[in-house]
């Protein structure tokens, strides 16, 4: 097995670095870290791993947020991302991790990797926490402008996903919408309701974002602009809830013993709420299997990220998918 780790792109580079390191380390597999070769080097000095699992690849170039994709795709060739989509596409190594530009990542995946054949766009499916289970939203903010057709499509996709890897058979699928009647929500809502009930897909209708963490369904479907809005509200409360309860921990009468006791055992009990434990997500449509990690990912998240590609490359996920739509 072999990852590539995308250096240059993210806020915390040399957390990029430590947690490739640490998951090459724990799982016994080899890396490649693209990206500046003197920072990368200088900040391998701190860190304990086998040099013969390391490879490193210069870019010196990284693309940036507020850059248009494909514009930056075509003038930055020595970027970290395109250069490690090259890799990828080489079949130099089994997955790409990034925690980069998501719009540059999408076009990297779209134009050089290339994407599954049939499928017209590609999609961020994201896991959200429930009671009892987890929901996938998708998209959750790769697509900002869709159709019908494009939902349809990112519904098959993501069932497909929750039933080869996740093994849920079949999905409860439900569309996102301000009511859970048929025919609320605007045009693009109201034609898709209607295809996605004429599908062979187990659609069981709308539903609303105060309910999604109630494990109604497995898999909600929506554009990526509503789907990010609502995967950040989610986070936002979630962040906001658990710092509250901390908060007024600390300002109780509790004694502190009890306090410390209180907090260790919420802080084990939130853990599943905590985005770095999950690390990232696959972008589903591509012909590679291409993770993309927040952001703001410290070494704790990339390590998470790179242990789920490493399921997602065991699973066969993406091959599953091509085979699913180049027989309908």
């Amino acid at each position: 097995m072999r990852l590539i780790f995308d250096v240059n792109g993210g806020d915390n580079k040399y957390e990029i670095i430590r947690g490739a390191i640490e998951v090459s380390n724990e799982c016994d597999i080899d890396i490649i870290l693209v990206g500046r070769e003197d920072f990368i080097k200088e900040n391998l000095q701190e860190l304990d791993y086998n040099k013969d699992k390391v490879e490193i690849v210069g870019a010196e170039e990284n693309i940036e947020n507020n850059e248009d994709p494909a514009f930056a795709l075509r003038r930055k060739k020595d970027s970290s991302i395109v250069v490690a989509m090259n890799l990828l596409k080489e079949k130099r190594a089994d997955a790409l991790i990034s925690a980069g530009s998501t719009g540059a990542l999408l076009a990297g995946g779209l134009f050089i990797v290339g994407r599954i054949k049939g499928i017209k766009r590609a999609v961020l499916p994201t896991i959200i926490p429930g009671i009892k289970s987890n929901t996938m939203i998708i998209d959750s903010g790769a697509n900002m402008d869709t159709n019908p057709d494009l939902l349809l499509e990112f519904a098959m996709l993501g069932e497909t996903f929750l039933r080869e890897y996740y093994k849920i058979d079949p999905p409860k699928v439900g569309l996102l919408n301000i009511g859970v009647e048929e025919g609320k929500g605007n045009s693009l809502y109201k034609e898709t309701y209607t295809k996605l009930k004429d599908s062979d897909i187990n659609f069981v209708g709308n539903i609303e974002a105060r309910s999604i963490m109630n494990n109604e369904v497995d898999l909600v479907v929506c554009d990526g602009f509503d789907g990010n809005i609502l995967l950040k509200s989610i986070e936002g409360v979630i962040d906001f809830a658990i710092k509250n309860v901390f908060y007024n921990i600390e300002k109780s009468e509790l004694d502190d013993e009890s306090k410390s006791a209180f907090t260790k055992f919420l802080k084990d009990k939130f853990k599943n709420l905590d985005a770095k434990e999950v690390g990232g997500t696959i972008l589903l449509g591509i012909d590679g299997n291409i993770i993309k990690a927040h952001g703001n990912s410290d070494s704790r998240a990339i390590k998470n990220a790179a242990k789920y590609a490493i399921n997602i490359v065991e699973s066969n996920v993406v091959n599953k998918i091509k085979d699913k739509v180049e027989r309908k």
